[in-house]
């Protein structure tokens, strides 16, 4: 299957799940909360609120409250489309309809957050046995110093120790 084929298979199928829940639940279909699906959806990783509402507002024309974003991201949440993510202060997004399984690094001193690949750790949560709980996926952090920084802080120590 194709990116684009798949991507669309993935917002077809995301949005059959709003659907079904604003139907069952008696809610309204209202343009808002199909428009942030689709944002969210079209969205490469991790995104704030405020970056959500100005994809919003510039690519799709569409600017929505901000009390809306939070309640419509909080609906999303509950059914399991979106997860929120708190790193090093900052509240972060991610649609996770697919593939909520995942590693991310985060440097301590930057804030830079970047997604790592560990079929291990994936393998060994999935093997994990646990009593009176059933597993749906799962986030790991990681915590430390990014190369960057940490070229930084040696360029920076190599300086004060110079004569």
């Amino acid at each position: 299957m194709k990116i684009n084929e798949k991507k669309d298979s993935v917002r077809q199928a995301v949005e059959r799940i709003l659907d079904n829940y604003l139907e069952t639940n008696k809610h309204r279909k209202t343009p808002e909360r199909y428009a942030i699906l689709n944002a969210v959806y079209s969205t490469e990783g991790h995104f704030t609120l405020d970056e959500l509402g100005a994809k919003l507002s510039q690519d799709y024309k569409f600017p929505v409250s901000r009390a809306t974003l939070y309640n419509t991201l909080n609906l999303f949440m509950e059914l399991r489309l979106v997860i929120r993510h708190r790193f090093q202060g900052t509240t972060k997004y991610e649609a996770c309809y697919e593939g909520e399984n995942h590693c991310h690094q985060i440097c301590t001193v930057c804030g830079k957050v970047t997604e790592v690949k560990a079929p291990e750790i994936t393998e060994a949560i999935n093997q994990l046995h646990l009593k009176r709980f059933r597993k749906d996926g799962f986030t790991l952090y990681i915590y430390g110093i990014c190369s960057s920084c940490q070229g930084a802080i040696t360029r920076k120590s190599k300086r004060v120790l110079a004569p």
